[in-house]
């Protein structure tokens, strides 16, 4: 059996520290501020970022450069290695599309190779858990089918649950009407939403008042965990530069579900550029991810 390696793109949102320990290829997906490329060598710091959209500036996202996948993936092809790529949902870039291109391209060209581009149906650390779960069954000596099997099988659990400060960003990204966006800002509303099986992000209901989206993107996840209750591994908490809220939805958490594990990151800025400051978002494993 070939060795195989492990790669997705940076809107996973894994922690560096793990990326560089397990050895995560990461393939970069851009942003664009004040005239300025960011994405590769060159990103602001999350501070940098959200304050500037605080400041009332609008970035503006791309997905991933055909000329850097097509480099990342030959790289490993020479050093006789497979792949499994986890991607960003299709449904929500057009990352997915570029990267299964230059699968393509490189197969054709190395025809002993293999290059497996799996859509995740997700984003952020919902994306991320799964590479996290790819890399927990490759240490355990499973093989590259085997895990994009088990991937297909439990493609419907990975859940998202997710809330935003700011209604306009989301209408920017035609998640929400101007109008919604205006009544709603007007009345403290905040959304609540998901990523649904088609790897959407649709809404799922609507609270006033930030405080009590929080506790609600909470009670939603303790509703669709169901089992996974039991045995609940790792959850995950997304934020956009909010880290007293992200805390706080810890600590609910951590009173709701005995003996979860909890990582809290930051959200990317090719992802926060749609989400705004503010956002926050949870990342879990459940029975199915519009079981609400």
């Amino acid at each position: 059996m070939r060795d195989f390696v492990i790669t997705t793109d940076s809107n996973c949102d894994l922690l560096p520290e793990y990326v560089e320990k397990k050895k995560v290829g990461i393939i970069p997906h851009y942003y664009e501020l004040n005239n300025e490329v960011y994405g590769d060598e060159l990103n602001l710091t999350p501070k940098e970022f959200y304050d500037s959209m605080r400041a009332g500036k609008l970035p503006s996202t791309m997905a991933s450069n055909p000329a850097v996948i097509h480099s990342t993936f030959l790289g490993y092809i020479q050093e006789g290695k497979d792949v499994l790529h986890i991607s960003f949902s299709s449904a929500l870039s057009g990352g997915y599309n570029n990267v299964a291109a230059g699968a393509r391209e490189l197969c054709e060209e190395f025809t002993d190779a293999r290059i497996i581009v799996f859509d995740s149906l997700n984003a952020s650390l919902g994306q991320g858990l799964m590479v996290m779960k790819a890399v927990e069954l490759k240490e355990a000596g499973k093989s590259l089918d085997e895990i994009e099997e088990w991937l297909i099988e439990h493609l419907k659990n990975f859940c998202v649950q997710f809330t935003v400060d700011d209604l306009f960003h989301l209408q920017r990204g035609g998640r929400v009407s101007k109008m919604t966006a205006i009544v709603g800002s007007m009345i403290n509303i905040k959304p609540i939403l998901i990523i649904n099986d088609e790897g959407k992000l649709i809404p799922a209901g609507t609270v006033r008042g930030r405080k009590k989206s929080l506790s609600t993107i909470v009670a939603n996840m303790v509703k669709q965990m169901g089992e996974y209750l039991n045995n609940p591994g790792t959850i995950c908490v997304v934020h956009g530069d909010a880290a007293e809220d992200a805390e706080r939805v810890v600590k609910l958490i951590k009173e709701e579900v005995a003996g979860a594990s909890v990582i809290v990151n930051v959200i990317s800025p090719s992802i926060g550029a749609h989400s705004g400051p503010g956002a926050i978002g949870i990342c879990f494993m459940g029975e199915g991810k519009a079981n609400v």
